[in-house]
């Protein structure tokens, strides 16, 4: 198996502006991660079988060493339905017990469970909920993405406004 050393960022197509936006963070903030979007990959490849993408899909979680998904309504909704390859990734997600950064897209510091995907939430799987501003999702892969495998934490979890207030958010 390969090192597992990148950043994978899951997300609603139709939220693709959002990613946007994280690359445009990492390149004009200096925000030193990097990620793969499988959204640019199904567009690539449009004529691609659906078994084709998963398995694409499945090699690139398994170079990941963590995840920042991007919590909304419409992805828990995507996350949720069998026929997206949201769903997909989101098993493999679990399958691979990788930590979970959950970006909350509409600014909310504290736990949603209205944006976390209910496979998440049925396995009782330890996420850290943050607000989707570029500090507080570098702090979180820095910090609980670490110390995820070690920590006997489970379920859906959110930072205190300490750490807002340490990062002048």
């Amino acid at each position: 198996m390969s090192y597992r050393n990148k950043t994978y960022v899951a997300f609603a197509s139709e939220e693709i502006h959002y990613y946007r936006l994280m690359t445009a963070w990492k390149k004009n903030e200096g925000i030193d991660f990097d990620f793969f979007n499988a959204h640019e990959f199904v567009q690539a490849r449009d004529t691609s079988q659906p078994d084709t993408i998963r398995r694409s899909l499945r090699l690139r979680l398994a170079n990941t060493k963590q995840v920042v998904f991007l919590g909304s309504r419409k992805g828990k909704s995507k996350a949720g339905d069998s026929k997206s390859f949201l769903f997909y990734e989101i098993e493999v997600i679990s399958k691979l017990n990788l930590p979970v950064v959950v970006a909350n897209l509409d600014g909310d510091r504290e736990v949603d469970r209205d944006f976390i995907p209910q496979r998440f939430l049925d396995e009782d799987y330890y996420t850290e909920s943050v607000s989707f501003q570029p500090k507080i999702i570098k702090y979180a892969l820095e910090h609980y993405a670490a110390e995820y495998s070690a920590s006997a934490k489970t379920g859906p979890h959110s930072y205190k406004a300490q750490a807002y207030t340490k990062l002048d958010l």
